[in-house]
């Protein structure tokens, strides 16, 4: 899957729905963690701040949760 950078969606949803759909299909596990940023931004080619918007929305719907200082983990339901 990849960032389509020329729709009108903004490249942060799309990563979160790129996100969201590893998660519930199981590709990223309950209590697993999520890619780093780092990752993110070379993987999908966005800037830092579309990955951690991005991260946000995720947490903001429930399915990840930030572990000061360990990461962003997929929250087991």
């Amino acid at each position: 899957m990849t960032i389509d950078h020329l729709t009108g969606e903004p490249a942060y949803l799309q990563l979160a729905r790129i996100l969201r759909e590893m998660i519930t299909s199981g590709q990223i596990a309950p209590r697993q963690p999520m890619p780093s940023i780092k990752t993110l931004t070379q993987q999908y080619g966005v800037a830092k701040g579309t990955a951690e918007k991005a991260l946000g929305v995720l947490r903001s719907e429930g399915l990840v949760v930030t572990v000061p200082g360990r990461g962003v983990y997929v929250v087991d339901r």
